[in-house]
């Protein structure tokens, strides 16, 4: 794994990009041959290159993973809390039947009011990336629900954190989209710009 470590400055807020599975893992695998794992790899990276190239580099962005390695979510997890960062975002695809398509977002619903603050804070952050993404690249909003998913109950207690499912690779038409690099840039951007969007209005 490698990691550029310094990259930051003091007033950038931390991104903590989870990318999801990797290696011998390949996620959800899609109509065309497209892999979860290569799908999600490609939009980390984009989010990395638009920070850079849109947004100024107004954001500290990490991945955890930079290439198509395999790590248990137990050392995604305690590579994240390392990290210290003020977002958490595990970016995934999803699969079922042809006709689902969508993407939905998930965060931890906590009884324990000592992260109560991040479980709001998430379903802002969520429902700001949910609204840009289906009025940038209308895609479908299957909206945002709580999960008991490790990665989510396990760092909201860190900081907001969310898990997003971009889309359906099984579905014919979000397959195409997700295989070319049009695709992939515009969700980045549309993650980014929700992010973006809910800073502002912090």
């Amino acid at each position: 794994m490698c990691f550029i470590f310094g990259q930051g400055k003091e007033h950038q807020k931390r991104i903590i990009v989870d990318v999801g599975h990797g290696g011998k893992d390949p996620g959800a695998i899609g109509i065309n041959g497209i892999q979860e794992k290569d799908v999600v790899l490609a939009i980390g990276i984009e989010m990395i290159r638009l920070n850079k190239s849109i947004f100024g580099d107004v954001y500290d962005i990490y991945l955890t993973r930079y290439d198509d390695s395999f790590f248990t979510l137990s050392e995604r997890i305690n590579l994240a809390k390392s990290l210290r960062g003020d977002i958490f975002i595990s970016l995934h695809c999803n699969s079922f039947y042809s006709d689902a398509r969508g993407m939905e977002i998930f965060t931890f619903n906590s009884e324990s009011k000592k992260v109560d603050y991040n479980t709001r804070t998430s379903i802002a952050l969520g429902n700001e990336i949910i609204r840009e993404s289906t009025h940038s690249i209308n895609i479908a909003n299957r909206g945002m629900k709580f999960a008991n998913f490790q990665v989510l109950r396990e760092m909201i207690r860190f900081c907001p954190a969310i898990l997003i499912e971009v889309g359906f690779l099984n579905n014919p038409v979000e397959a195409v989209h997700f295989s070319g690099s049009s695709g992939i840039t515009a969700i980045a951007l549309a993650i980014l710009s929700g992010i973006s969007n809910h800073s502002k209005s912090e």
